[in-house]
Order: C-alpha cells, then structure tokens, then sequence
C-alpha cells in the first residue's frame, strides 16, 4: 500500500489552476462568441469597440 503525500502548497496550486483555467474558458468563449454573432450579423463590425488607435484619434496642440 503506497501513501500519497500532498505538501502544503499543493491546495494552493490545484486552487491556482481552477482559477486559471476557468478564466482561460471564459475568454476564449467570450471570442468565440463574437465571432459566431458576427458571422449571423446579430451584431455589427461598427459596433465592437476597437482598441486601435488611428492617426486621426490623436491630437497635437500646435502653438
């Protein structure tokens, strides 16, 4: 008969890949989803909020 021996910092660990890995299944579906709404067109291009920035977004005050 073997025992397993479990350290302390392995509740910690298993802890840190739910977490981790719940949170990598709810962005990767958060793109899919995106996607799929886009391919129906139950959503618009315009309407997804880029984070790009354009040349014509920015502004220099010449004086």
């Amino acid at each position: 008969m073997s025992l397993l021996y479990f350290d302390v910092g392995v509740g910690a660990m298993i802890v840190q890949g739910i977490v981790a890995a719940t949170a990598a299944i709810v962005l990767f579906s958060k793109g899919i989803m995106y996607k799929i709404k886009l391919f129906f067109g139950l959503i618009k291009e315009s309407d997804y909020d880029s984070i790009d920035i354009d040349e014509n977004d920015t502004s220099v005050d010449d004086k």
